[in-house]
């Protein structure tokens, strides 16, 4: 499941549709895209005979729960303050979740043939 989305990625708009395949991506959005395919692949990298992609993908949810609660606490003093914001801080990262993977599964969809013959070369070289 390995792909630059730096050079394969239409940019995300604020609507979530990219209308306009002519947007700049701009530095903070390559380092962005370099980070979540940094991640990836350190995913990648846990796929093997004892952990399948559905294994791995639970642990990066995870793993990705833990570090938004962690970043979610940033600011607060006490731990009450922050336990009434749960509802709110639940919300965003739900709403910011839901839109980045709607926003894939299209891009996935669109480009399926691409994608898939990714995925093939990818087992052909292991």
């Amino acid at each position: 499941m390995s792909q630059d989305n730096v050079q394969n990625h239409d940019p995300i708009q604020q609507d979530g549709l990219n209308t306009d395949n002519t947007v700049e991506i701009t530095p903070e959005m390559q380092a962005f895209y370099q980070r979540a395919d940094a991640i990836i692949g350190v995913a990648n990298s846990q796929l093997g005979p004892d952990a399948h992609s559905g294994q791995v993908g639970a642990s990066l949810l995870y793993a990705a729960a833990r570090y938004s609660a962690s970043v979610a606490s940033i600011g607060f003093v006490k731990g009450e303050d922050f336990a009434k914001e749960k509802d709110d801080i639940v919300e965003f990262y739900v709403k910011q979740y839901r839109q980045m993977l709607s926003d894939n599964l299209t891009d996935y969809a669109q480009n399926f043939d691409n994608y898939v013959q990714l995925n093939q070369d990818d087992k052909s070289a292991k």
